[in-house]
């Protein structure tokens, strides 16, 4: 894989509150630069909800209401969201949430295209039997010696989510192989399916 090929692409994570729709509680987003997660222009936001974090998401990703009640509301940070992921490819595990999240919660956006490493995983690895994050980071063993925070918080589970991206895609020629199999059909960048030959 020739990674110099590949487009601005940021690996995002969001975590919620617990509700349903959720609020966003935090957000990561990783550039991919030359096959490498670039960490020194990684960002990631804290916000405070507009409902209560429920106890079970705290318990998942510890941020709890105290935690969060300084932090700014959503839309003091929109904006910045907004400009950081540009029109950029998007990739993240499972993501049709984090993409039904962040469209939500930034309407005016739409990225280039949406990689899911999920997708990506079970077209890589398909005797598999589940294909979480946990899952796929122990069967892969990426180096996550340089993540910040920890599991469930976005920016590891976005450093994570890119270490698994760089590994699999070693295994597809070039960019376009790599959209057919992470893409998911429906979400912004999926393949054009092929028109059949008309009589005119």
């Amino acid at each position: 894989m020739n990674f110099s090929s590949w487009p601005p692409l940021l690996v995002v994570d969001v975590e919620g509150n617990g509700t349903n729709p959720p609020d966003l509680v935090e957000v990561a987003a990783l550039p991919v630069r030359e096959g490498r997660p670039d960490t020194d222009t990684a960002r990631a936001w804290l916000t405070r909800p507009r409902r209560p974090v429920t106890p079970f998401a705290a318990r998942v990703h510890g941020l709890t209401n105290q935690r969060l009640e300084k932090e700014p509301g959503w839309e003091e940070i929109a904006d910045q969201v907004h400009t950081i992921l540009g029109i950029s490819w998007i990739c993240a595990h499972n993501a049709h949430v984090d993409y039904r999240v962040l469209s939500a919660h930034l309407p005016l956006w739409q990225p280039a295209g949406v990689l899911d490493t999920l997708r990506l995983a079970k077209a890589t690895y398909p005797s598999l039997s589940k294909y979480s994050l946990d899952t796929l980071i122990e069967h892969i063993a990426p180096d996550l010696s340089e993540a910040p925070a920890q599991r469930h918080r976005a920016a590891f589970d976005a450093y994570a989510t890119a270490q698994l991206l760089i590994t699999m895609a070693d295994r597809y020629e070039n960019w376009d192989q790599l959209v057919a199999a992470a893409v998911p059909p429906g979400l912004p960048g999926a393949p054009e399916p092929e028109q059949e030959p008309t009589l005119w």
